[in-house]
């Protein structure tokens, strides 16, 4: 037997021995673990971020675990089973792509997320709408980010990264006026369209703004805990210093 199938089997066995035996297991419902996938998955993407192979094999088990975990509770019930996962999985990647199980054409990558976003519109049960895919409780960045993405698979998308920076000056200088106008209420939105903007720059330019937002927080974090340092061994908090001090130990930072 394929090494591959053996473990998979060895971790249903476990699975089913843990939901039958343990008393924290046999607790668990879908609707309990589904916080713990969430801390899983933002493990999983701290791991890729360090660039951790080790860490991320560790996270990916955890994950793989998880999609057990519910598979099992839901075959309590006999709502489906791993084997219905694994199996609706491998239809909707050989319908998905027609390019390689198919007679249809795909070069391109950006072919490819044509076909895919135009193909989950014909599935039985699919989205009804383009945009419907988008997950509601997605992070707002992330969650721009993947709008302009399935708007630009059925083709409505700038065709000109100059024009894109150009909306980029023009929501910036709308915000300026609305605070100017002491008008709040319409600065916040205007400060939406400003984010938007920018992702989707980021975007043309094969930038993922998530990514980019988290490596300028680690950086922040790592300056401020130098920063931080240097003021304790004057035997001081941060809060005594003027900000003339602190910009200092700041640039000592940037350097480093």
């Amino acid at each position: 037997m394929d090494q591959r199938a053996t473990s998979f089997l060895k971790l249903l066995k476990i699975m089913d021995e843990l939901r039958e035996q343990c008393p924290w297991d046999k607790k668990q419902t879908i609707e309990s673990i589904r916080h713990l996938t969430i801390e899983e998955t933002y493990e999983l993407s701290d791991a890729i971020l360090k660039g951790s192979m080790y860490e991320i094999k560790k996270e990916l088990g955890d994950i793989l675990l998880h999609i057990v975990f519910y598979s099992r509770i839901a075959s309590e019930t006999k709502e489906f089973d791993i084997t219905d996962v694994i199996d609706a999985l491998c239809e909707k990647l050989i319908f998905r792509h027609p390019h390689i199980y198919g007679d249809v054409k795909a070069e391109t990558e950006e072919q490819v997320k044509q076909n895919w976003e135009q193909l989950k519109q014909k599935e039985k049960g699919g989205n009804t709408s383009v945009l419907s895919g988008v997950p509601n409780s997605m992070p707002a960045l992330l969650k721009a980010y993947r709008i302009q993405e399935k708007a630009r698979a059925v083709g409505f998308d700038w065709e000109d990264p100059s024009e894109v920076y150009k909306k980029v000056k023009e929501e910036l200088n709308e915000f300026e006026a609305e605070i100017k106008n002491k008008n709040m209420q319409a600065a916040e939105k205007e400060f939406g369209d400003v984010l938007f903007s920018l992702i989707n720059y980021a975007r043309f330019l094969n930038i993922n703004p998530e990514d980019a937002l988290e490596q300028t927080n680690k950086k922040f974090i790592k300056r401020f805990g130098y920063m931080e340092g240097k003021v304790k061994e004057q035997g001081k908090q941060i809060a005594d210093c003027k900000l003339e001090e602190l910009d200092i130990y700041w640039n000592e930072a940037k350097k480093l």
